[in-house]
């Protein structure tokens, strides 16, 4: 079933469960795009196409928040605003090992492979900047929780800086964890989205709730 944070006629807030793919992939694997455009037909009884194109997409085995757009100019708007700064993206995720400072700044820079992101020298033509804040909430055993605010949005980039420091994502064994729980998540979490609204300018706040298997 999905789970509609919000909507309105120009767009759709949903907490994405992990090991369901954002968009399709051209392959037989179902995704929250599909599943989104389907709920809209049944809820609103329409005939045909349903416009609905992601304004951001989060990784398979990550959950929470993902917005789409249900019209052309909100999603032009909404990704302006996404390229403007004007919005902010909030995550939770448990971090491997202690880390030494409660609080700080990665700045890395990520080139994209097939699949994988990894760190490259500044020098490199295709490398990107990838920065992101973090401060750590609790201490959780082996783990620490942390909220992390992206200041850019690289191809996978919480996952390959947290790991390029020594402290992976738990359950992230693409890129270093000790712990392989499941191959359908890793502790991450989309939980908290500003962004204005794309008619009115009106700043909106959306909460995505953590998935149950983070409390066990």
């Amino acid at each position: 079933m999905v789970s509609i944070l919000f909507e309105d006629n120009h767009q759709v807030v949903v907490n994405k469960p992990a090991g369901l793919l954002t968009q399709p992939s051209g392959t037989n694997q179902d995704s929250l795009e599909a599943q989104v455009k389907q709920w809209i037909k049944e809820h609103y009884n329409k005939p045909g196409n349903v416009f609905l194109e992601a304004v951001h997409r989060i990784d398979k085995p990550v959950s929470g928040i993902v917005l789409f757009a249900r019209t052309s100019k909100g999603l032009s708007r909404l990704q302006e605003s996404m390229r403007e700064k004007k919005s902010k993206k909030i995550y939770l995720a448990l971090i491997e090992g202690v880390l030494g400072n409660p609080n700080g700044t990665l700045e890395h820079y990520l080139v994209h492979d097939d699949f994988q992101a990894r760190i490259a020298p500044k020098t490199d033509s295709a490398a990107k900047l990838a920065r992101l804040h973090y401060r750590v909430l609790k201490q959780a055993g082996q783990c620490c929780l942390v909220e992390i605010e992206l200041e850019t949005g690289r191809y996978h980039q919480i996952r390959v800086q947290f790991a390029a420091i020594g402290h992976p994502i738990r359950g992230d064994v693409k890129y270093g964890s000790r712990f392989a729980e499941s191959e359908e998540h890793i502790f991450l979490h989309h939980s908290r989205l500003q962004i204005p609204h794309p008619i009115t300018g009106e700043l909106q706040q959306f909460e995505a709730p953590l998935p149950d298997y983070w409390s066990a």
